[in-house]
């Protein structure tokens, strides 16, 4: 990782690799940037750029006095002026929370196109009814950290259920050390619950709208919501891939992320 810092002193901590138009890689809420991984080297004609988002090792405010209704903002904020400082028009490719703070910082950043793999975004009824948050901050007020993440796990992840969860924790990359991640996840969780897809979502680059078939059904629904309220979009759902889909099979889904940037110069 490398610092930058802009005009006004913010530092920004990502890595860059590659030439070529710049392509901002945007983490979820449980995944570090690592995550990007194997999909970097599939993305060869860009320049990949992989920030850690704010409150996952740099942030723009202490995370210890960021409630949930500015936790969005924060990340918004960091993303709008990351595009700031890159050269040109970047293109931005979110994942689950990425994936939100993209296409809420392309409403008013100047961006060439988006990519939103599963945006963290909740359907109505389901966002009244969820209280993972809740549930959160009970079992880290009573100490259990592992225990709270553990339930991240379980409602969000696996929402259909898990036979063994003690194994698949095990061969998780960021497991266990996304527990010290605790707070700031239900801080995030808080956020996704409280925010509202509107209407319509004014943004004027060209976005590109992922799902999987084995994701949980919330945020299939939610990503067909989005395409629907964007203006310019195209929805694809990915046969088999579930929410980890970009990571899982970077192939399958750079080829069609690369379609969609290709139609939208020709």
């Amino acid at each position: 990782m490398q610092p930058n810092h802009d005009t006004d002193g913010t530092q920004f901590t990502y890595d860059r690799d590659g030439t070529g138009q710049p392509l901002c890689l945007l983490h979820g809420g449980m995944a570090p940037p690592e995550y990007w991984t194997p999909v970097r080297p599939e993305l060869e004609n860009y320049a990949t750029i992989v920030p850690q988002r704010p409150g996952f090792g740099t942030c723009l405010d202490d995370p210890a006095e960021t409630g949930p209704e500015d936790v969005l903002d924060r990340e918004v904020r960091y993303v709008r002026e990351l595009v700031d400082t890159v050269d040109g028009e970047p293109i931005l490719f979110g994942h689950s929370y990425g994936a939100l703070a993209a296409i809420e910082a392309a409403r008013a950043a100047t961006v060439d196109a988006v990519v939103a793999y599963e945006p963290a975004i909740l359907p109505e009824p389901f966002r009244t009814e969820a209280d993972l948050a809740a549930q959160m901050e009970r079992l880290l007020e009573d100490g259990r950290r592992r225990e709270a993440i553990q339930r991240y796990v379980e409602l969000v992840l696996h929402p259909d259920g898990i036979d063994d969860l003690d194994a698949w924790l095990a061969e998780w990359p960021v497991w266990p050390d996304c527990v010290d991640l605790a707070e700031e996840v239900t801080r995030m969780n808080r956020a996704v619950e409280r925010y509202r897809l509107p209407d319509r979502l004014d943004v004027d680059a060209p976005v590109l709208v992922l799902t999987g078939t084995a994701g949980p059904d919330f945020l299939r629904e939610s990503a067909r919501s989005v395409h629907d309220a964007l203006p310019n979009s195209r929805f694809v759902e990915f046969d088999g891939l579930g929410h980890g889909g970009p990571a899982r099979s970077p192939r399958r889904v750079v080829d069609v992320v690369e379609s969609f940037l290709d139609d939208r110069v020709s």
